[in-house]
């Protein structure tokens, strides 16, 4: 037997000794795990289409201070479900470890949180792509990038594209996601030398690292605790989505330590990546009232300070790198959707949990994706504004649902303590206080991230407007409220956590010829 035949028996042993039996094709590599976390964290795709949210909610601190601080916090939340993928590398990820070390309930929960979470990453992405891919093309024809139905169609198209790439290109779709690696590493370089070396002028470091904007519409005396954690959300959404490591663990050779590593090197080397590209932005953003005026798009900075052909060029490389984050996006957005209905968690999931002849979850595929496409319609309306208000309400659900459902497993697995038995990656005695530092920093990311954005928003105000509303409270609730109707109606009743799909004798079997 091969080496990696032999991995296979092993990986095929340890999830059968979870309650599975392998449906989904095991033949990602290490580095393929790595590179799906990696490229849905994209910073070629977070980086350039929520940079305005820190400009105008903060300013330069916000980006030159605030991604490095926040960063650490999300590496410390990685570091902890690293630890937790390694002892449980099942499709389900984050939902399976709450039901494994809580009780149904808290699978319950967090799986609809992880759900929600993953289709409204999917839609932001997918739709940053689609403004961006607006942009190149009014630069190359007679394309009105301003039109919100024209982005919103780009949008579809984008979003099609993506299902076809993963319910046809099966085959290759691991090989995609290295290449994307190689997309983003050299791309983001090559954005950094554009902006390093072309433009005629620069900011100084006084203004990168000392300038304070605050264009959030609210006081002043609220900067430094409302203004300005609200510019945070740059960093904490463009760092997200690395639990896909974790929902192709049953695809990927040696998962107990594969998946871990892959879980916080992607963290890890996006963080330093992400720092140097937005050092770059603010170096070569001279023209403030002009950026300021477009709302902080990053589109200003390339427009003001480079010529037409470098303009172009830097805005398609961010272009293609936001394309690739949306196509990995939706390979773990299906993952998460066949194992939570695998267990009869979502309605129909008789139709979500199946896999074709090659091991793809087609109908998941394409269910969770027209949920993202539902998500976004907000998007069809224009704030008054001037900022996309609809898409960082988007970007507001991903970040709450995803890292309200990392809370719960993290929370667990310090109840739990020296009765948890862990993977070959562990923290070790580390565990706890890693762990608490995660549950308060997601505590309080979650409540900030629910607030309205500006005084617009808020009802009562002057000049009120429901298309200036953060609507991410609405559509969590809408979600997580239903789940709780269902889970107090019904669910109680039938949903025991995850189903094992092999009962244990087969298990027993199967270890027997893997030994």
């Amino acid at each position: 037997m091969t080496a990696t035949s032999t991995q296979a028996d092993d990986d095929e042993k340890r999830l059968a000794e979870l309650g599975y039996k392998q449906e989904l094709r095991r033949k990602w590599s290490g580095f393929s795990n790595f590179a799906i976390s990696f490229s849905i964290i994209s910073i070629l795709a977070g980086c350039f289409t929520t940079f305005g949210q820190a400009w105008m909610n903060g300013g330069p601190i916000a980006i030159s201070w605030g991604w490095p601080l926040i960063s650490i916090f999300i590496l410390i939340i990685g570091f902890c479900m690293s630890e937790l993928v390694s002892a449980y590398p099942t499709a389900g990820g984050i939902y399976w470890w709450a039901a494994r070390m809580g009780k149904p309930v808290h699978g319950w929960f967090t799986g609809w949180l992880n759900l929600v979470g993953l289709v409204a990453v999917t839609a932001s992405v997918d739709y940053g792509c689609a403004t961006f891919l607006s942009l190149v093309l009014d630069a190359y024809t007679s394309w009105d990038s301003t039109n919100l139905y024209l982005t919103f169609l780009l949008f579809v198209v984008i979003l099609s594209a993506h299902m076809v790439i993963n319910i046809w290109g099966h085959a290759i779709i691991d090989v995609l996601q290295n290449v994307s690696v190689w997309w983003h590493v050299f791309g983001s370089a090559v954005v950094v030398l554009i902006l390093v070396f072309v433009p005629e002028k620069h900011q100084s470091l006084e203004f990168v690292f000392t300038q304070r904007f605050n264009n959030s519409g609210y006081s002043d005396a609220t900067y430094w605790f409302l203004v300005l954690p609200f510019g945070f959300l740059l960093t904490q959404y463009t760092i997200t989505g690395f639990d896909a490591c974790a929902h192709v663990s049953e695809e990927t050779l040696g998962a107990s330590k594969a998946a871990a590593r892959g879980l916080w090197q992607s963290i890890f080397y996006s963080a330093i990546g992400g720092w140097i590209l937005l050092l770059s932005f603010l170096f070569a953003a001279t023209d403030v009232d002009a950026i300021t005026k477009a709302g902080g798009f990053s589109g200003a900075i390339f427009e003001t300070s480079l010529s037409p052909g470098f303009f172009k060029a830097v805005i398609l490389i961010s272009t293609i790198g936001q394309f690739f984050c949306g196509m990995s996006c939706i390979t773990s957005m299906s993952r998460m959707t066949y194992a939570f209905s695998r267990d009869r968690a979502v309605p129909g999931w008789r139709l979500w949990s199946k896999v074709d002849r090659n091991g793809t979850p087609v109908n998941a595929i394409v269910g969770a994706s027209i949920a993202g496409l539902v998500l976004t319609l907000p998007a069809l309306w224009k704030s008054p504004t001037g900022v996309p208000t609809a898409f960082y309400a988007v970007v507001s659900v991903a970040v709450i649902g995803l890292y309200v459902a990392f809370l719960i497993p993290i929370y667990l697995r310090l109840r739990m303590g020296d009765r948890f038995v862990p993977g070959p990656w562990t923290l070790g005695s580390k565990y706890k206080v890693l762990g608490w530092i995660a549950v308060i920093e997601i505590v309080i990311v979650s409540i900030y991230f629910i607030m309205p954005f500006t005084p617009a928003a808020v009802p009562g105000n002057d000049g009120f407007t429901w298309t200036a509303v953060n609507y991410a409270p609405l559509a969590l609730l809408l979600v997580i409220g239903g789940a709780a109707l269902w889970w107090a109606v019904s669910a109680k009743h039938w949903f025991k956590g995850p189903i094992r799909t092999i009962d244990e004798a087969v298990a027993e079997d199967t270890a027997a010829v893997t030994e």
